[in-house]
């Protein structure tokens, strides 16, 4: 069986139009026809039939479509796996990580890992952590780190460290010695409250907040990065994981305020599997010596 047959089939299939098939396939219509006509003619069925000016697949072709997209999917796979035997690598390490995690945690450990593994093949996909489960559990991926913990049987939960939460304020400018410390009543009655940056701790954190300091304005910011980005430039203050903010408050950009009216939260780093492998196994060994 010709591949690009199929290949033709899939995306005409997708589209429902043998000229928009064409298009993104850099080919003829009238080739689109002779691909079709010839993989039915191999099947022994009728794939697409007009629904008036319209095209549909037969119910034969609907079925069909399931079993040609994972004969592309395995040749696929196949042909990377080669190609990365080529180039070396031996055994490859698929990741989703949420963008927390990427930002501050993953860059100095992947590199390390990558030195002392050289032929291990990495792929990493940046996604929020309460999409991770999913792909662990469908298999997309081997391994995810995640802010959130998992709750499906069919996986396996690593607490990998906890990070305490401060709240973080801009530089005012006044000498670090000298200058009274900041308070945090203080800051909260005079800034927004840059929330849900974090995807765990913020809707109990809110609550808390409103009730010991019941005037505060929040807005809501989606991404640390951002939020830090905020704070710099004095549109606001935040509670953030004391890693995301570690570089910034060596240098003296962000500031550590003394909190003490409620206990604060912890920001939870959690690897979620579905297998432990070798591979999986060395990984997160390895990350379990960085606490970075």
């Amino acid at each position: 069986m010709d591949l690009n047959v199929v290949k033709t089939f899939i995306t005409a299939a997708e589209f429902n139009h043998f000229r928009k098939a064409a298009e993104r396939l850099y080919i003829s219509q009238p080739t689109v026809t002779v691909h079709i006509k010839q993989l039915e003619k191999e099947l022994g069925v009728i794939l697409f039939e007009r629904d008036g000016k319209k095209l549909k697949l037969t119910e034969a072709g609907r079925s069909y479509f399931q079993h040609a997209k994972r004969l592309i999917e395995i040749y696929e796979e196949g042909i990377s796996e080669l190609q990365s035997f080529s180039q070396g690598y031996t055994t490859t390490l698929k990741m989703a990580i949420s963008p927390l995690i990427a930002d501050n945690v993953l860059p100095f450990v992947l590199k390390q890992f990558l030195e002392s593994h050289p032929k291990v093949e990495i792929s990493v996909e940046i996604i929020e952590s309460a999409e991770i489960e999913k792909a662990v559990l469908e298999e997309r991926v081997d391994i995810g780190l995640s802010c959130l913990p998992c709750f499906s049987p069919e996986l396996e939960l690593t607490l990998l460290f906890s990070d305490k939460v401060i709240l973080v304020a801009p530089h005012d400018g006044r000498d670090f010695e000298s200058a009274p410390p900041l308070e945090e009543e203080e800051l909260l009655a005079s800034n927004y409250l840059l929330t849900h940056n974090h995807p765990a701790y913020w809707d109990d954190l809110c609550y808390t907040i409103k009730q010991f300091y019941p005037k505060t304005r929040m807005m809501r910011v989606s991404q640390t990065h951002i939020t830090k980005r905020f704070i710099s430039e004095g549109l606001g203050v935040s509670y953030l994981p004391s890693t995301t903010v570690r570089r910034e408050l060596l240098e003296g950009r962000l500031l550590e305020v003394e909190t003490k009216a409620f206990p604060m939260p912890e920001a939870k780093t959690f690897a979620i599997t579905k297998y432990q492998h070798k591979i999986q196994k060395e990984f997160l060994l390895f990350l379990s010596r960085f606490r970075v």
